[in-house]
């Protein structure tokens, strides 16, 4: 990357950080939903460590720890791509490719932005569930940053096609920004095993990076051991989906560059 690429993705990036410099409601926003999951979550586990004393450790580890993997995940996805409908709001993307900027510049400012939006969104989380329920995620291991990793390169995958399908049918799909992963959730084995799921929705959950991450986290709470094939499985699929995401999203873009539609997306 070249030093005028840098500023570029630099500019974006501090494009969307000023938003936040002087507007406390939207970093309210950002750690909002976190925390209430959070509190939510952690009464259920106290519920269920009361009612079965033995299994309460396990039980906590697990809830908690699929809600913050989780979390992570959704707001990764959340982070790109609301940022990148900031700019559709703002009436931005026609100024913004009129300059130098390139495509690939824009995406990685905006996984930039989504990096930054999941830190300020989770760490409070991850602090919550430390100060009140004692769980602490670290508590995994140095794996902890292969599943973040996995997870946020899902996220980002999945935002890339909900970009695809904004430049595709405009202001019609933003609300896929918000609801997509709700969809895939049931599917990627956040709070139970894929072998939970029927025999003929298990292919379609071990097509999922995050379900080997998840099946990875259980491994690690319950037998205290690293699942090397789910790990290498959630990278490899991360990378089949970034690469589709990317096709995809390459492609719409140059068809709303063609009919002009980077100018009136939202109207």
């Amino acid at each position: 990357m070249g030093a005028s690429s840098a500023r570029r993705i630099w500019g974006l990036v501090y494009r969307h950080l000023a938003l936040y410099r002087r507007s406390w409601p939207r970093v309210l926003e950002l750690m909002y939903w976190p925390v209430l999951q959070m509190v939510v979550w952690g009464f259920i586990t106290a519920y269920l460590a009361g009612v079965q004393q033995n299994t309460a450790t396990i039980a906590a580890g697990v809830l908690l720890g699929g809600v913050l993997l989780w979390e992570i995940t959704l707001r990764s996805q959340m982070g790109f791509a609301i940022s990148f409908l900031e700019e559709v709001w703002s009436r931005n993307l026609g100024h913004i490719f009129v300059s130098p900027l390139r495509p690939w510049e824009m995406v990685t400012g905006l996984a930039a932005m989504s990096v930054l939006r999941t830190v300020a969104a989770v760490l409070p989380a991850m602090l919550l569930a430390f100060m009140l329920y004692g769980f602490g995620v670290w508590k995994l291991g140095p794996v902890l940053v292969v599943f973040v990793s996995a997870l946020m390169a899902m996220g980002w995958a999945v935002a890339l096609a909900v970009t695809a399908l904004i430049l595709r049918h405009g202001a019609g799909a933003e609300a896929l920004a918000w609801g997509v992963m709700f969809g895939i959730a049931p599917f990627a084995a956040v709070f139970y095993p894929v072998a939970v799921l029927p025999p003929w929705l298990q292919p379609v959950a071990l097509s999922i990076p995050a379900a080997h991450v998840f099946e990875g986290m259980r491994a690690a709470l319950i037998d205290g051991r690293i699942a090397w094939d789910h790990l290498a499985w959630a990278v490899a699929l991360d990378g089949v989906w970034l690469a589709l995401a990317a096709w995809i999203f390459l492609a719409q873009f140059h068809q709303a560059r063609v009919r002009g539609a980077l100018l009136n997306i939202g109207e």
